[in-house]
C-alpha cells in the first residue's frame, strides 16, 4: 500500500495519490500536501530527478538521428556532405543512390519528382513542406536563413522543427544560446538543447557535451558522451576516447570496445555505390 510523504494518507478507491513530477520517487494525496513536505524532500528530489535524467541521457542509442537511406537501406553517413536532400519531398539519401539515379534520369530517386532548376523553385518546394508541418523542411529553412544572417528566421524555423521532434534542430539551437545569436546568451537553454539532440542520437551534440564536462573537469561523464558517439560512428569522439586511453581516463577494455563499434558503424555506412559517388563529378 502506498501513502501520501506529508500526511501518511493511504491510496484507497475513493483516495488517488500523485507521484512527485520531478523525482517520481514519493506521492501525495493533495497539493497542498506537496507544497508543506516540500522544504525536507527538496535536496532528495533535486538529486533522484539528475538520476532519472542521467538514466536517459547516458543511454546508448540504437543508431544516429540520421537513420537510413530509404532506398539501400543502409545507415547514412554522419558527413552530411554524404548525402543529399530532395526538397520535393524532404527525403534524405545517401550520395550513392543519388549518383545511381542521376546516370539514369534526373528526378528525385524517391518520390520521381524532376530536379528542380533553380534556387527559387527549391526553396518553393521547402516553403510547401513548411506549411504541410515537415520538420525537416522547417530545419532546412532554419539552415537557409541562418546561412543568410537572418538570425530571427533561423530562430523561428529551428524552434518548429524542435516542435515537429526534429533532433538536428535541438543541435543548431543550442548553438544559437551558447552564441547569443537573436536570443540572449543561456547556458541553461543551451545545454537542455544539446542534451535533447544528443537523447535523439546525434553524434555531434554528444560530443560537444563530452567536450563541455571536459571544461568542467568532469571528465568521466565526458568520457561517457564521447564514448556513445564513437559507438554511433563519430570520428572526433573516437580520438578523444583514445586520447582519454593514453591519459588513464578510458580503461583497456572500454576502449577496445569503443574502436570495434566505431569501426563497424562506420563500415555499416559504406557500399561500392558511395565509393563510386564520391568520385563522380556531381559531388
Amino acid at each position: 500500500m502506498m501513502f501520501c510523504a506529508s500526511c501518511g494518507t493511504a491510496e484507497v478507491d475513493d483516495i488517488k495519490l500523485k507521484k512527485c513530477t520531478a523525482c517520481h520517487s514519493v506521492r501525495y494525496c493533495s497539493v497542498k500536501c506537496q507544497r508543506d513536505h516540500r522544504p525536507q524532500h527538496k535536496r532528495e528530489c533535486k538529486k533522484r530527478a539528475a538520476e532519472l535524467r542521467d538514466e536517459i541521457l547516458f543511454k546508448q542509442p540504437e543508431s544516429t538521428n540520421l537513420g537510413d537511406c530509404p532506398i539501400c537501406c543502409l545507415p547514412l553517413p554522419i558527413d552530411p556532405d554524404k548525402s543529399t536532400l530532395w526538397s520535393c519531398c524532404c527525403k534524405t539519401i545517401c550520395n550513392g543512390c543519388d549518383n545511381a539515379s542521376r546516370k539514369l534520369q534526373h528526378v528525385c530517386p524517391f518520390c520521381r519528382h524532376p530536379a528542380p532548376n533553380s534556387e527559387e523553385e527549391i526553396r518553393k518546394n521547402f516553403m510547401k513542406r513548411v506549411e504541410a508541418n515537415d520538420p525537416v523542411a522547417a530545419l532546412e529553412m532554419g539552415v537557409r536563413n541562418y546561412s543568410e544572417g537572418d538570425y530571427d528566421g533561423a530562430f523561428k524555423y529551428y524552434t518548429k522543427a524542435t516542435e515537429l521532434g526534429n533532433i538536428l534542430a535541438h543541435h543548431n539551437l543550442s548553438l544559437m544560446y551558447r552564441r547569443g545569436e537573436c536570443v540572449e546568451k543561456d547556458e541553461k537553454k543551451e545545454l537542455h538543447h544539446l542534451e535533447q539532440a544528443a537523447i535523439g542520437g546525434n553524434p555531434i551534440a554528444r560530443y560537444n557535451l563530452g567536450c563541455y564536462e571536459s571544461e568542467r573537469l568532469m571528465y568521466e561523464r565526458a568520457v561517457k558522451h564521447w564514448i556513445i558517439a564513437a559507438n554511433l560512428g563519430d570520428d572526433d569522439s573516437m580520438k578523444m576516447v583514445k586520447e582519454g586511453f593514453q591519459r588513464g581516463l578510458v580503461s583497456k577494455d572500454d576502449f577496445a570496445a569503443a574502436l570495434r563499434a566505431h569501426h563497424a558503424a562506420v563500415d555499416a555506412t559504406k557500399s561500392p555505390q558511395r565509393v563510386a559517388a564520391e568520385k563522380s563529378k556531381y559531388y
